[in-house]
């Protein structure tokens, strides 16, 4: 880790996220190389690696920080209502997941490889806020349907959680994917991110 003031390490490593977030609105995970990142940066391209050694552990603390904005809404959203309906919750849910377009980006897409290619302190540290939103969605189960069954909630947290990956390639389809359905004879429903998050989670809370 380069010397200097923690805020002067934290601003280093806010920009190079920053960086990597105006890329990836025009370019692709397997396209964003270091190289990229380091162009857009304002210190030098060698400099980026006293950070962060892969672009796999920039593209995750982008993921980690699209996760802490997501805890945040819902707090704010559960900290407004003592009470929810199951259709609140839903709508909750849905207007949540509505504005973090880019977390289910980068889950459907990089995932697996931003994991594999960081280095156990950030994969760590990642985990942490992970978690957090697991506890976060669990506290609002806890809240607002005190009578659901552990096993209920446990079935919510594992199918929603999992769910979350398939929600922007479903929702974000490009011309040549429809074309390509369309000659397949494939009866496809378009759904936007705030309709399918919605039905999910009204589903999963059924009649508890």
């Amino acid at each position: 880790m380069p010397k200097g003031s923690p805020e002067l390490t934290e601003a280093r490593r806010e920009e190079i996220i920053n960086a990597c977030e105006t890329l990836y609105q025009t370019m692709s995970f397997k396209e964003i190389t270091m190289g990229e990142i380091g162009n857009v940066t304002s210190f030098t391209r060698t400099s980026i690696y006293n950070y962060f050694r892969t672009k796999e552990e920039i593209f995750l603390a982008l993921l980690r920080r699209e996760y802490e904005l997501w805890i945040a809404s819902l707090k704010k959203a559960m900290g407004r209502a003592e009470t929810m309906t199951k259709d609140e919750f839903a709508d909750m849910m849905a207007r949540s997941l509505e504005e973090r377009a880019q977390l289910l980006k980068i889950l459907s897409m990089n995932h697996y490889d931003m994991e594999t290619g960081s280095r156990p302190e950030h994969l760590a540290a990642f985990k942490v806020v992970y978690g957090e939103s697991i506890r976060t969605v669990t506290y609002g189960l806890d809240k607002y349907f005190p009578d659901m069954t552990v096993s209920g909630k446990q079935d919510f947290i594992y199918t929603f959680f999992p769910f979350m990956f398939g929600i922007y390639p479903y929702t974000y389809i490009t011309e040549k994917q429809r074309t390509a359905m369309e000659e397949a004879g494939v009866n496809y429903v378009f759904m936007s991110i705030y309709e399918i998050t919605y039905n999910c989670v009204r589903k999963l809370l059924g009649s508890c």
